[in-house]
């Protein structure tokens, strides 16, 4: 009797300082796939340009297990472009997408799968961590950005994001398409398909040292969630603007209104006129700010800016699942 036919699993994972965790977590998946008959899988390990000696260790689990590749960027481009790269390279039926400091619940990868996996109702299957474990900055910025994709890219309420998450593969290739700068995965997802699904689970702790998610890539995520999808920052701004000057409008003429009955009550107020250019002007350039941000960003899409400049594809042994075709 022939055998069916193993669904193939791409796992992507953007590397990132972690030569002292990421190791462990290729042995987990090795240890979870191993032996199972409906799953099969490629392990793809992107080195995001790390300065730390992670490209070593990810050459060597790719000598030692067949089913590990090593992609080495350029230069650093941040996670979401690392998984992109990813992406392109993967060609699994299903992709899952895991950190590398041993947070994500590999042994409930199944879970994830179970619900993408044929003919159901979901597409996208993503863990929800009732309890996050996450630095303050990390924290921070995954409140901001839940609120900011509930608002600009109208994310559904009982839908959360995380970073383990599994996709069909029409989703990837749907993703693939956006070649511009600044991927914004989350925004990828959402004009994708709604069909996506949360699945409970909890939080590891970090296997060790610290995050590596800072202020300035807080900044970085959330102006990409807030610019690359949406013109709706550009009509939220025209509103307030809109309002602003109705005010200013309103109040113009209740002063003439005030002078003409009673000149007397109008004396000449320096603090609050001041106070009023102060707060017009920085309104003005805050909206100045935000139209300049979508304009540089424009201009360096036609520019063709890459999202990730891979350097090094390492395949180590042949992978027994790729075909000669594909080699």
């Amino acid at each position: 009797m022939e055998s069916m036919k193993k669904t193939l699993v791409s796992l992507v994972i953007a590397c990132y300082r972690s030569e002292h965790t990421v190791r462990t977590v290729v042995d987990e998946i090795a240890a979870t796939f191993e032996g199972n008959e409906t799953y099969d899988y490629e392990l793809l390990l992107v080195n995001d340009c790390s300065p730390d000696d992670v490209w070593s260790v990810l050459r060597d689990a790719a000598d030692e297990n067949e089913h590990v590749t090593a992609v080495n960027l350029a230069k650093n481009m941040g996670r979401i472009p690392a998984l992109m790269a990813g992406f392109r390279l993967s060609r699994g039926d299903i992709v899952v997408v895991l950190d590398d400091d041993g947070q994500c619940p590999m042994d409930r990868v199944f879970d994830l799968l179970g619900p993408v996996t044929g003919e159901t109702d979901y597409d996208v299957a993503v863990a929800d961590y009732p309890v996050k474990k996450q630095g303050f900055f990390k924290g921070l910025g995954s409140k901001l950005n839940e609120r900011m994709t509930r608002i600009v890219l109208e994310k559904p309420k009982d839908v959360r994001f995380n970073n383990f998450l599994a996709m069909r593969r029409y989703v990837v290739d749907e993703i693939m398409r956006y070649e511009n700068p600044y991927p914004y995965l989350t925004g990828l997802l959402l004009r994708t398909t709604r069909r996506i699904v949360n699945i409970p689970m909890e939080e590891r702790d970090r296997l060790c040292g610290g995050t590596t998610y800072t202020l300035k890539k807080l900044v970085a995520l959330w102006m990409n969630g807030f610019t690359a999808f949406s013109v709706k920052p550009l009509r939220i701004a025209t509103v307030f603007g809109f309002f602003t000057a109705i005010a200013g409008f309103v109040w113009g003429l209740v002063i003439v209104i005030r002078k003409i009955v009673n000149p007397a009550q109008i004396m000449a107020g320096y603090s609050s006129l001041m106070a009023v250019i102060l707060v017009v002007g920085g309104v003005l350039m805050l909206m100045l700010g935000l139209v300049g941000e979508y304009v540089g960003r424009i201009y360096i899409s036609i520019n063709r800016s890459p999202q990730y400049v891979v350097r090094d594809v390492y395949y180590g042994k042949l992978p027994a699942i790729r075909t000669e075709d594909d080699a």
